[in-house]
């Protein structure tokens, strides 16, 4: 099949495939009255050369996709109520998507067949969570002109995606030096995944407030995986067998805290006071935890509304202030965290 040369349209793809510019038209827009042979060739053509087609000039009502990639937990449940509840403010529907194609586990052809429905289904923009696109996916969105913005990106925020997310290191030396105050000198991080931009914001407070008193970490005290559960029950356990255990545990999310908690628990170890830990982000399973978690709060229903609202006004081909928006954290006190009693601190 020869390469098309110039700008890829309905009519190349059509002349190519040998079919009706009409066909072209179905198979972009998901219709079944067409042949499953004509469709494979059809599709075939379109993403070997990358369309990826316009947005619909008129829709009913305007659409945003949210999509999410993973499972969806206490921290992206808070995020997709403020951009839903920001959407029906604006009076824009807003589509979740929880299983959009990854970049590091699907094909291109995939992620490009995701990408053409979005645009073909009139969507007025596009928010992720904790999401990563490929380089090719972003410039797709790009040639498209469906505005994208991503809340707390999988990775270090690229310069040419808008994105939202809140003071994680500032949080993270919050969290840090409360547990500090309190006395502790070895504490511990079990945070998430290493080429996380909020990760390793959330880790640099750590190590900044930890230098700045002289406190040594050392490098088993740190443990990254993800933010969930069975990753703080697991960094937890591997933490609280060591000869000399922390006295205290900065975790990541408040799901890795509690993961931190039952560790402990199964160890006959009490919260807090054989073990502090503090947690980050402040979801509801905070609250219900027992004893009820110290943590950092996001204000994360305000981080989904900014995003629903920076979308809508890149749609609507207006300046963003910045391409990259963090909102303030908050450090909140509860149960979880207490005065150091082991007394053989360094």
């Amino acid at each position: 099949m020869s390469r098309l040369k110039g700008r890829v349209t309905l009519a190349t793809v059509a002349g190519t495939a040998g079919v009706s510019i009409a066909t072209v038209s179905k198979v972009l827009n998901g219709r079944s009255d067409v042949s499953p042979v004509t469709r494979a060739r059809v599709q075939e053509i379109l993403e070997k050369h990358g369309y990826v087609g316009r947005r619909p000039e008129t829709v009913e009502r305007e659409t945003v996709e949210l999509f999410y990639q993973g499972i969806v937990n206490a921290y992206s449940v808070e995020v997709i109520q403020g951009v839903v509840d920001a959407g029906q403010a604006a009076g824009v529907d807003v589509i979740l998507n929880a299983h959009p194609p990854h970049p590091q586990t699907s094909s291109s052809g995939r992620a490009a067949r995701w990408i053409r429905e979005v645009i073909a289904s009139g969507r007025r923009a596009a928010i992720g969570i904790t999401s990563e696109l490929a380089d090719a996916d972003l410039a797709a969105l790009s040639r498209a002109r469906l505005p994208l913005v991503v809340v707390d990106p999988a990775n270090i925020p690229q310069p040419d995606v808008t994105s939202v997310g809140s003071t994680n290191f500032a949080g993270g030396m919050a969290a840090t030096q409360h547990l500090l105050s309190l006395g502790h000198r070895r504490i511990a991080y079990v945070g998430g995944p290493p080429t996380s931009g909020c990760n390793q914001a959330r880790m640099s407070g750590f190590r900044s407030a930890m230098e700045a008193v002289g406190a040594a970490v050392p490098s088993d005290y740190i443990w990254l995986s993800d933010f969930l559960y069975d990753d703080g029950l697991a960094g937890g356990a591997a933490l609280l067998d060591l000869p000399d255990r922390p006295s205290a545990i900065f975790a990541g999310s408040d799901e890795v805290a509690l993961g931190v908690l039952e560790a402990a628990r199964a160890r006959g170890l009490r919260v807090p006071e054989d073990l502090s830990v503090v947690g980050f982000d402040d979801t509801q399973i905070a609250r219900l935890a027992s004893p009820p978690l110290t943590t950092v709060k996001q204000p994360l229903r305000d981080m989904g509304a900014v995003a629903l609202r920076t979308a809508l006004q890149l749609a609507a081909g207006e300046k963003v202030a910045s391409h990259h928006v963090e909102l303030a954290t908050t450090l909140i006190v509860r149960g979880s965290a207490a005065p150091n009693r082991i007394r053989s601190v360094s």
